[in-house]
């Protein structure tokens, strides 16, 4: 039975009045988006409840939306510590990342870098930032579009291309100002449609709703994870301290995040967005995670459905690797690899599979809104984060230093226009490739994994100068890079191998920028 029949009439017109809605909110904001301060800052009016919800949104791509309840549906809870740091980031960057972006007033998030350390530090961050944006937007459009082609029976790429030039346009027209009004909007969508399947799953179970728990609690799968000494692996530690690097990385220092700070119309309203944006993702998650708890004890209880998702699996894994449905003896290869799916590899497919067979009509085009708003958010924000810092990073300070209104707008949308075609590209490059992108994510991690040491450096330490500053960072990656290729070299003897867990990189990364530079700044003399 094809999935696209469940997508009804109803469905179509749910989903088409998103999109609508999506496209009027960005036209919308045109007139007040037609300076550089308005399209980047949205002329710095906006409340704080807004801008919180947009940090939120942005926060819960597509990637989560999926993609947390397939590690709950495959695993249990030990990823949702992840979300339990974040109130520990969010309060340090409530308490010293937001005092200085509202003290300055600088909309580039990189500007400090430059004041404390000189142009190569700003460059550094800048660079890379823009770069890894250019592979977030690919990566989650093609994630988006690779379970909705099989819902709505659509070509993966006329999804790409539809979602990457409808972020465009309304990027283009509306700026940062019809972004966080959309996200806004978007993530009522996604908690709506987030809580709407949790209730119909739950109220759908045979044996009603405690069957979940009874089921979940006997195969542990509300486990948060060992509470041990170990590095090596994913204990609850390893993940809590992994989680608070990263979203430290996310509230403190992340340029998408900086806007929504700066674009809050007072500094209250913005230490407001940084704590609902922070805190609302934290039970969200949760129900993401139960919605995966909920989806292993359903397909437990249904294993004729579980059967059908082991063989969409299999499928998929035949084409990738370019068996076609014509070749002869498909059918027996293609039930022999059934048989052998895990519970784990069935992870990201459950739910889309859920949304396209189970769910009331209505309900499942909410669904695929919800996960578009979710993508849309997330490339939108990349977009305009990435085009402002080419225009404020790159064009103004190396290009034109005395460009016009007229011309920093005309970087501005070039920027825009561009990148919004390169991620769009990118995506569709994913459809056939994908181990180079792989590469690209190793790479990003060990080059970009710096910067927040390399801020936090410069917050913290009034010694520290550019040579101590670029010594410390050059270590750091050292680090990160050792860590990140050791475990892969086969030649290299194991005993000088890596074996601490991949979530520790970007925290040793950190600790060894933070800690050699406050070092070697204690014991160099500074000059008379």
């Amino acid at each position: 039975m094809k999935v696209e029949t469940y997508f009804t009439g109803a469905d179509w017109v749910i989903l088409a009045l998103y999109f609508v809605l999506t496209m009027g909110i960005g036209f919308y904001f045109y007139r007040k988006s037609r300076s550089v301060e308005g399209f980047t800052a949205a002329s710095r009016a906006l409340p704080g409840w807004a801008c919180g919800l947009s940090i939120f949104a942005t926060y819960l791509s597509s990637i989560s939306f999926l993609g947390l309840p397939g590690k709950s549906f495959g695993g249990n809870w030990n990823p949702f510590v992840f979300s339990l740091s974040i109130p520990v980031a969010t309060w340090i960057a409530v308490k010293f990342f937001l005092p200085y972006y509202r003290r300055t007033g600088e909309v580039s998030a990189y500007a400090h870098l430059e004041h404390r350390f000189g142009t190569w530090a700003r460059m550094y961050a800048s660079f890379f930032y823009v770069l890894t944006q250019l592979a977030r937007m690919g990566v989650v459009m093609y994630l988006m579009a690779l379970p909705l082609s099989v819902l709505l029976g659509k070509d993966i790429r006329l999804i790409i291309l539809v979602t990457g030039l409808s972020v465009t346009v309304y990027s283009f027209v509306g700026g940062i100002a019809a972004i966080i009004w959309a996200d806004a909007l978007q993530a009522i969508v996604l908690m709506v449609g987030a809580v709407a399947c949790s209730a119909i799953m739950l109220f759908n179970m045979p044996e009603g709703p405690a069957q979940v728990f009874e089921i979940a609690a006997a195969n542990d799968k509300f486990s948060l994870g060992s509470f041990g000494p170990s590095l090596t692996n994913a204990t609850f530690w390893v993940v809590l301290v992994y989680g608070v690097v990263i979203n430290l990385q996310n509230f403190g220092i992340d340029q998408s995040y900086i806007q929504r700070y700066i674009a809050s119309k007072n500094t209250k309203e913005a230490r407001k967005s940084i704590w609902l944006g922070g805190l609302l993702y934290l039970p969200v998650s949760a129900v993401f995670f139960f919605i995966g708890t909920q989806l292993y004890a359903y397909y437990q209880t249904h294993p004729e459905y579980m059967q059908e998702v082991r063989y969409t699996v299999a499928e998929q894994q035949l084409l990738r690797e370019n068996v076609s449905e014509s070749d002869a003896g498909f059918r027996e290869m293609l039930d022999e690899r059934a048989e052998s799916v895990t519970i784990s590899e069935m992870g990201d497919k459950v739910f889309p599979h859920f949304i396209g067979k189970q769910l009331p009509v209505g309900v499942t085009g909410l669904l695929i809104a919800a996960i578009f708003a979710a993508a849309m958010s997330t490339v939108s924000t990349s977009l305009n984060s990435s085009a402002t810092l080419i225009a404020t990073d790159w064009y103004q300070r190396f290009i034109n230093k005395k460009s016009t209104e007229k011309q920093s707008m005309l970087a501005i949308y070039t920027a825009t226009i561009l990148w919004g075609l390169l991620g769009t590209g990118t995506a569709l490059l994913l459809v056939n490739i994908t181990s180079a992108l792989d590469a690209w994510w190793t790479l990003a991690g060990i080059f970009g994994g710096g910067m927040l040491g390399l801020f936090l450096l410069g917050l913290i330490s009034r010694r520290a100068n550019s040579p101590i500053a670029a010594a410390s960072v050059i270590m750091g990656l050292i680090v990160i890079a050792y860590m990140t290729l050791s475990p892969k070299i086969g030649a290299l003897p194991d005993h000088l191998k890596s074996h601490l867990h991949s979530f520790l990189i970007p925290v040793f990364g950190t600790m060894v920028i933070l800690v050699s530079g406050l070092l070697i700044s204690r014991f160099v003399k500074r000059k008379a």
